[in-house]
């Protein structure tokens, strides 16, 4: 099992939108989203919100290293809807992430199965016979001496899928601690960004997208 040194970020809390069925919030990277089984990790940014807005629910993840848009529900039936959203795949999630290396051509697709690297865990691997599937789309943003800016679409939420994928096509991403640490002494934080969120909202029903600027 690879190790894990936690400290998380203690900045405010940066809330995108909220009423009375959703909270949506821009988390930084370092901070877990839920709390860690281990001692000392339960800090998280679900907890930080339910100390400020009683009865928060969760809905989704994101890596503790990765920061941008989260979503979480403010009662059960707005915590099912949402759940339905990601599960049904009506939620639509890019990301941006500077990667090693200069990519060739525009844009492309991923299409490799991920399941768990067991002994090496919480690692994640390309698994063509116990994998689960897994879909990423891409499209470079620009182009630098040694690395690439790229939005990332995943069409499936598979853990780690991002930094797997990119990996897997040789560009894994900046600062990643897991599958390029040889770049994570160069970097603050692991270059992957939630950027923007799209799903119909619980109670209405109406499209809505919530966007997290990029802070790198």
């Amino acid at each position: 099992m690879i190790e894990f040194s936690y400290d998380p970020p203690m900045d405010p809390l940066v809330i995108l939108y909220q009423d009375d069925q959703i909270i949506v919030v821009d988390k930084p990277a370092g901070l877990l989203s839920v709390p860690g089984k281990l001692e000392g990790r339960q800090d998280c940014l679900q907890s930080r919100l339910v100390a400020e807005y009683p009865g928060t629910l969760l809905v989704h993840r994101l890596d503790c290293d990765t920061s941008g848009v989260m979503i979480f529900a403010r009662n059960k039936v707005a915590q099912g809807f949402l759940g339905q959203e990601f599960e049904k795949r009506r939620a639509r999630k890019t990301y941006v992430a500077r990667v090693a290396g200069v990519m060739v051509g525009e844009y492309g697709h991923v299409d490799l199965p991920i399941w768990t690297d067991w002994p090496n865990r919480p690692k994640q691997r390309v698994d063509h016979d116990q994998g689960r599937p897994a879909q990423t789309d891409w499209q470079v943003i620009e182009r630098g001496a040694d690395e690439t800016r790229v939005r990332l679409s995943p069409l499936t939420g598979r853990s780690h899928q991002l930094r797997v994928h990119m990996t897997e096509l040789g560009h894994p991403i900046l600062g990643d601690p897991i599958y390029a640490p040889e770049t994570a002494c160069n970097f603050l934080r692991m270059m992957l960004h939630a950027e923007t969120l799209g799903l119909h909202h619980p109670l209405t029903v109406k499209r809505m997208t919530f966007a997290a600027d990029c802070p790198f």
